[in-house]
């Protein structure tokens, strides 16, 4: 009881708010666990007292960081695709994408965080997505978009077929690197699917095999 009791008079001094490298060790700390509620549970269902309680901190400190639950969902979805957009806009500056490396880089996403499938499938894809406009106008453009663009480019150079859509394969892409997550809970048990390192690696060579014979020329 005696080493709670600075604890709230502290907080009561900086209205919630810790400083320096704790204040952003806070602020991380609220990141991960909204990305970790909304995607197990979803949006509408994750509250900011549960997201807070799983923290430590209360509620109020929840909002003085983020505004309010959407800017948050919107600060998650951002932190966890910015790397994926950032190693797309590194193939763009290279020259050349292959499309062995652009399914790489997407498994190598779903795999690192197993979040981001769920967050993207509930929050962005399906009907009623709270975060479809805001992905759409400010995440797409960086993202899945800015694929067709990098396989046009393997097109025009003649390494790709050049009478294939790339939009559509750029679809087709993003559902075979995507989907084996999303579908994980089922397929482990039912599939026997493994989704250790040579799982994955098993799953990488699958999707290239498949792609590989239809896109190339």
């Amino acid at each position: 009881m005696e080493t709670t009791a600075p604890v709230p008079e502290r907080t009561r001094k900086t209205r919630g708010r810790p400083s320096g490298p704790e204040a952003e060790n806070v602020r991380h700390a609220i990141l991960d666990s909204a990305e970790s509620l909304f995607a197990a549970r979803g949006y509408a269902a994750t509250s900011v007292r549960e997201i807070a309680e799983e923290v430590g901190v209360n509620p109020a400190m929840v909002h003085y960081y983020f505004g309010s639950k959407h800017a948050l969902l919107q600060q998650v979805l951002e932190r966890t695709l910015e790397p994926l957009a950032n190693a797309i806009a590194e193939m763009k500056d290279a020259g050349r994408a292959p499309v062995s490396d652009i399914i790489g880089l997407l498994l190598g996403a779903f795999s690192a965080d197993p979040n981001l499938p769920y967050l993207v499938m509930r929050e962005v894809m399906l009907p009623g997505g709270i975060m479809q406009h805001h992905f759409l106008e400010y995440l797409a453009p960086r993202l899945g978009g800015a694929v067709p663009g990098l396989l046009a480019r393997e097109q025009a150079e003649g390494r790709m077929r050049p009478d294939l859509d790339p939009g559509i394969c750029t679809l087709m892409m993003l559902s075979l690197c995507a989907f084996p997550f999303v579908a994980r809970q089922l397929a482990e048990p039912g599939l026997k699917l493994s989704y250790d390192a040579a799982g994955l690696d098993s799953l990488e060579m699958h999707i290239n095999q498949l792609l590989s014979e239809g896109f190339s020329r």
